[in-house]
């Protein structure tokens, strides 16, 4: 969907502060699923989380970001998202091998647009719902800057600037291309 605008990347590269930003500026916002999951999975002792059972995680991971889709096609105007389908289907094909990017060549779509922020080992910070380091990071990062292209998508790497200045650059890029 053409207002659906995905913004990916580098894990602990600053994607939550910037939807925390748009939010702040009005614009409806879809949290990222893997947190959601990690959330949910330690307050109940679940075990699909990324470093116990990565396949059943990102299977969860995919779920949850259809419905966040399907939640999201009620609200109005651009709505971004933290992270997205496709992201998660890295993540199962990357630990599984099976094919489920292929699909996602021609059904549910986002924006041509995917937003990236890069590898920013200086902002990196761990905590107990990102546990991996920023070498694992950075490899997340180069398997989604492989995909996006991979299915059709333009990616628009984010600059590594302030929270304020990164929205502008968004923003403004998307208007550009409207």
């Amino acid at each position: 969907m053409d207002r659906f605008v995905i913004i990916s990347g580098c894990s602990g590269g600053g994607k939550s502060t910037l939807l925390e930003e748009l939010r702040r500026r009005g614009y409806p916002t879809v949290e990222e699923p893997g947190r959601r999951i990690v959330a949910d999975e330690l307050a109940r002792g679940g075990n699909a989380l990324p470093w116990t059972d990565m396949a059943a995680f990102a299977r969860r991971a995919m779920t949850l970001a259809l419905e966040d889709r399907r939640s999201a096609a009620g609200r109005q105007g651009l709505v971004f998202f933290d992270r997205s389908l496709i992201d998660a289907a890295v993540a199962l094909a990357h630990v599984t091998g099976d094919d489920v990017l292929t699909p996602l060549q021609t059904i549910h779509r986002y924006h041509r647009m995917v937003f990236l922020t890069p590898p920013w080992p200086e902002i990196y910070v761990g905590d107990a719902e990102r546990r991996h380091g920023f070498e694992d990071a950075v490899e997340e990062y180069r398997r989604l800057e492989a995909a996006y292209p991979a299915l059709g998508y333009a990616i628009i790497v984010l600059p590594k600037a302030p929270v304020e200045a990164r929205a502008e650059f968004l923003l403004h890029t998307l208007a550009r291309q409207a």
